[in-house]
């Protein structure tokens, strides 16, 4: 078997480790260079070696590094971080590597899950379920229309980050004045005790992939805190219909809530999530896929799932001299 060479990037955070400990766990024989923006990193200690990256938004980002891949001659790229893939994708001219060596998403799909609002007209146009959402400035629709109390959800926004309840029109006015443009507002559907978080492993095509669901209790940061593998015939079939739409390429995280029977799209993210670390503790372990799929080029073999319940917990890593 041929030993690859990995970058993974934002090895200081749950995404970037959880790749890391992911590829420690898979069959191949791999050299990993971790990433990160921080010196002090935790995940370095679980990589071969480190590099400091300059952070996405710096304008050299993209030379920095295609010059990493030459470099430590990296065979795949799994990112950690959101706004890298962001910048990759904004102006992917500017990118002079080899891109089949980035894991990365469809484009469209990328761009798409960036915008909210977008997503939601992307939905209805296409005849999916969609929770009912607004761009209105006008408070007194937006009651009829949704009920009181409501969401404001930014445009342009991840893991619940700006996320407010609105419980009367003076709430409105604030949050309408406040976001401007990004101003969203959205009906309130199900429980904290209905949602779903569900990882997919797309082919590119839309058609039927390998998929894993958890039910999901939230941490305050708005990652899974607490999960358990379910199997619900409704919400795999919605996550058929939204993989035929979407035709994803590699990891792609769908969230979910049950309302009133239906299994309603809350978000998308079209790349690793923070939930990344309890699939694979359950048999679904993406970036070993991702090596078969972007490395060897062949199509991921079946997972075997184990059932099960996962509660996170934090843990110290300590350095003494």
């Amino acid at each position: 078997m041929k030993k690859h060479n990995v970058l993974v990037t934002g090895v200081g955070a749950i995404i970037g480790y959880g790749i890391v400990r992911a590829l420690r766990a898979c069959r191949y024989d791999l050299t990993i260079v971790g990433m990160d923006a921080s010196p002090d990193a935790v995940g370095r200690q679980w990589c071969d070696s480190f590099r400091r990256s300059v952070w996405a938004s710096d304008a050299g980002y993209c030379d920095f590094l295609a010059d990493v891949i030459d470099q430590d001659d990296v065979d795949l790229v799994f990112f950690g971080v959101e706004q890298e893939i962001h910048t990759l994708c904004d102006d992917p001219d500017v990118f002079r590597g080899d891109v089949g060596k980035l894991v990365l998403n469809n484009r469209e799909l990328i761009e798409l899950s960036r915008d909210k609002w977008k997503m939601h007209e992307h939905l209805v146009k296409n005849g999916l379920k969609a929770i009912k959402s607004l761009t209105t400035d006008d408070y007194d629709f937006a009651a009829r229309a949704l009920g009181v109390p409501c969401l404001v959800k930014p445009r342009h926004s991840s893991a619940s980050k700006g996320m407010a309840t609105i419980h009367s029109r003076e709430d409105f006015q604030y949050w309408n004045s406040k976001l401007g443009e990004e101003f969203m507002v959205q009906e309130i559907v199900g429980d904290d005790e209905h949602e779903y978080t569900v990882g997919v492993f797309g082919l590119g095509s839309g058609a039927p992939c390998q998929s894993i669901a958890l039910s999901r209790k939230l941490s305050r940061e708005g990652s899974t805190a607490k999960a358990q593998t379910v199997c619900i015939p409704e919400l795999d079939e919605q996550v058929g219909m939204l993989t035929a739409l979407f035709a994803p390429v590699g990891p792609t995280n769908l969230q979910f809530r049950r309302h009133r029977g239906e299994y309603l799209l809350l978000e998308v993210n079209p790349r690793f999530s923070s939930s990344l670390s309890l699939r694979t503790a359950f048999g679904f372990n993406e970036p070993e896929m991702c090596l078969e799929y972007f490395a060897e080029h062949i199509s991921p073999r079946p997972r075997t799932v184990r059932h099960g319940s996962a509660v996170r917990f934090i843990e110290d890593s300590v350095r003494y001299g």
